[in-house]
């Protein structure tokens, strides 16, 4: 059977409201168009006040928060609007388009691998009602695809590792590494999604430090960074501050929370750092922890030598020539890491071979088509760490358009207290 489905994908980066039309024939795929637009300053301010409003905080709790519906409302809204101004600029029938696969907004995330480690009780929250999108839109939305993993013990990120198995028909074995926010990777092996894992931040610090200090939104073309120099002594800081998390053991998910943002931004100020030096060394630190992962991996898996690339993070050419560097031995490494990064390239029988992916532009939007497709077909998703433990998790909740006007899927179900 053939879908066309719309992937909405807005990430912790809060750049735009990326989305893509994708048809479907099996796990074949080719997308027809895509759209993104920017968030403006002003909604990614509010959005980052309500993510520090409802950290740590139950679903009953987050609703009574005065600004919580008017910031929600106003995020599906925007994105409903996207969605139409897309169908309309591509003369796209709506009734031709099978659902959107909506992510929602991660605010809070506290999975068992994590949850173990602080002897709390695991959740996850996702803010966006599938509800409210499809009326607006016309259109069947899927949604809320991290809660069944979380609730059946999983992590719930990252999602990605089997639509990298699908793009593996094409493109074939490898590592396939997205740098957003967060930065995942998963080794595709046999066409088969052997391990998939969340690094850590990867355009967490150096989105937020650009906005806070200059007019832009990200390091374009790596403009700051270029000029920048390396600061050692600031690279092992930033390791360190996170190091309980960066040294935690394979499969892991990650969270903006896990990365203490304000402690490296203190840091800067009380060191005296250079603008540009910091810019620098956090663009190093993104590559640096993406390879740091990577040695995490288990010794048995046969590692292919191909690196395949997706998200706008590699398009600045500070950290995906020092990617690169890492990955070929040429680049710094901090004194305790050296023999565990010179172990890991050893493993590599030929020189590692990178290269940024044609399905890149729209992977993690496109993402969200494909798990809306599997839950259309009632399938499950074949989570690595789920098919570890032998569970069979199918992913999402449907919405279909109606009159409805109150909405009572804003939040995921497996926010904090959802074993109530």
């Amino acid at each position: 059977m053939t879908y066309r489905i719309i992937g909405n994908m807005t990430g912790n980066s809060m750049d735009a409201i990326d989305l893509v039309l994708t048809e479907f024939c099996g796990d074949f795929m080719r997308d027809i168009c895509s759209f993104s637009a920017p968030y403006t300053k002003d909604m990614q301010e509010k959005m980052e006040t309500l993510r520090h409003q409802v950290k740590n905080k139950t679903k009953s709790q987050i609703l009574v928060l005065p600004e919580f519906k008017f910031v929600h409302d106003e995020y599906i809204k925007q994105i409903a609007t996207c969605i139409n101004k897309m169908c309309e600029k591509y003369g796209i029938d709506k009734t031709t388009i099978d659902a959107i696969g909506f992510h929602g907004k991660t605010l809070d995330h506290n999975p068992p691998s994590k949850a173990m480690v602080d002897k709390t009780k695991p959740y996850t929250l996702q803010i966006g009602s599938g509800q409210m999108l499809a009326n607006l839109t016309g259109i069947p939305v899927v949604y809320d695809f991290r809660s069944a993993p979380l609730m059946a013990g999983c992590d719930g990120a990252p999602l990605v590792p089997l639509h990298n198995a699908h793009i593996a028909i094409t493109e074939g074995d490898g590592c396939y590494y997205n740098g957003g926010n967060t930065s995942n990777f998963a080794w595709i092996i046999d066409g088969v999604a052997q391990l998939g894992a969340d690094a850590g931040p990867f355009n967490e610090y150096v989105d937020n430090f650009i906005r806070a200090y200059t007019n832009d939104s990200y390091d374009q073309d790596g403009k700051y960074g270029l000029k920048g120099k390396l600061n050692t002594s600031f690279l092992q800081q930033l390791f360190s501050i996170g190091c309980e998390y960066y040294e935690r053991p394979l499969p892991k998910s990650g969270d903006p929370q896990y990365y203490y943002k304000d402690q490296v931004f203190q840091y800067i100020l009380e060191n005296g750092i250079a603008f540009c030096d910091a810019v620098r060394t956090m663009e190093y630190f993104s590559s640096y922890i993406a390879v740091q992962a990577l040695t995490l991996t288990d010794k048995k898996l046969h590692l292919p030598n191909h690196f395949i690339l997706f998200g706008g993070g590699w398009k600045n050419p500070v950290v995906k020539n020092s990617f690169e560097d890492l990955i070929h031995g040429k680049g710094y490494i901090l004194p305790e890491h050296k023999k565990q990064f010179g172990e890991f390239l050893n493993r590599f029988k030929n020189t590692p071979i990178i290269k940024y992916s044609d399905f890149g532009e729209m992977m993690e939007a496109r993402l969200f088509a494909d798990l809306a497709r599997y839950k259309l077909e009632n399938k499950p998703w074949e989570m690595t760490e789920a098919i570890h433990v032998k569970k069979s998790i199918v992913c999402g909740v449907i919405a279909t358009p109606n009159s409805q006007k109150t909405y009572q899927d804003m939040i995921s179900l497996a926010a904090k207290g959802w074993q109530k």
